[in-house]
């Protein structure tokens, strides 16, 4: 599968609370399992008014069944080319 960042805007994202970013988490998960092509929700960050999703998918299509599934929304789909960390940096840490 490839690793893709899931940009979904949803206003006052910044504000759920723990309760809806549990039930947020719950619906990741349940619609997994209505994906007819693979998906796996990883993590996500959550930056004022918007959702950064990391995921693994077999393509985009996945991606947007997932998204049909739980309701939820879609807004840009980048595929992850190369990561970067650093462990690239050796002179870093010193």
């Amino acid at each position: 599968m490839k690793k893709f960042v899931i940009e979904r805007n949803l206003p006052g994202a910044e504000n759920l609370s723990s309760e809806e970013l549990q039930a947020l988490a719950q619906t990741f998960c349940d619609s997994e399992a209505k994906v007819e092509e693979g998906y796996v929700w990883m993590h996500s960050y959550i930056t004022g008014d918007k959702i950064y999703c990391i995921a693994l998918a077999e393509n985009e299509e996945a991606i947007r069944m997932h998204a049909r599934a739980g309701n939820i929304p879609v807004n840009t789909i980048s595929e992850v080319k190369t990561v970067i960390d650093r462990s690239l940096a050796p002179e870093a840490d010193e």
